[in-house]
């Protein structure tokens, strides 16, 4: 198993998990980036995220995605968007490897809070992350605002 920093020409690879996890989370046609998305806006001028890769026999089979936020009380903050591994390598170490990749660029980084969302259904991944010291807030509730939903907004 090698976990590195991803590059341009993996982004084909990582599109392929990301699209993995849209299936496993029941939205299969949720997905709408594509490769060159991923390309310009992971690894231009400004890159809006970063993403370690997990190899195993040259084949890219785990991804931890992450893009820094502010927090107005803690200041800089990891925001840990999605940490996928194909489904033949779970319970292989492998998952726990990209997670302690991310815990390791947060300390590197100085940041006071590294944060994400799992689904409430996602038993295995919820009792992970609380084993590893992590609290889960019940009480906050994630809000989202779709493309439809901003456009129907604007032309009130």
């Amino acid at each position: 198993m090698n976990i590195r920093k991803g590059n341009p020409e993996d982004m084909e690879s990582v599109l392929g998990l990301i699209q993995e996890l849209a299936i496993f989370e029941k939205e299969p046609d949720a997905v709408v980036i594509t490769t060159d998305d991923l390309v310009r806006d992971g690894f231009g001028e400004n890159p809006l995220f970063h993403v370690f890769v997990a190899e195993v026999e040259e084949e890219i089979v785990g991804i931890a995605l992450y893009y820094y936020r502010y927090s107005t009380w803690k200041g800089k903050t990891i925001h840990l968007e999605d940490l996928i591994v194909k489904d033949k390598m779970r319970g292989t170490g492998l998952g726990s490897a990209l997670y302690s990749e991310i815990m390791k660029q947060g300390k590197k980084d100085n940041v006071r809070r590294i944060e994400w969302n799992v689904l409430d259904w996602n038993t295995p991944a919820v009792k992970f992350y609380e084993n590893s010291g992590a609290k889960i807030l019940e009480e906050w509730r994630v809000v989202q605002m779709s493309e439809a939903g901003i456009n129907s907004f604007l032309e009130k």
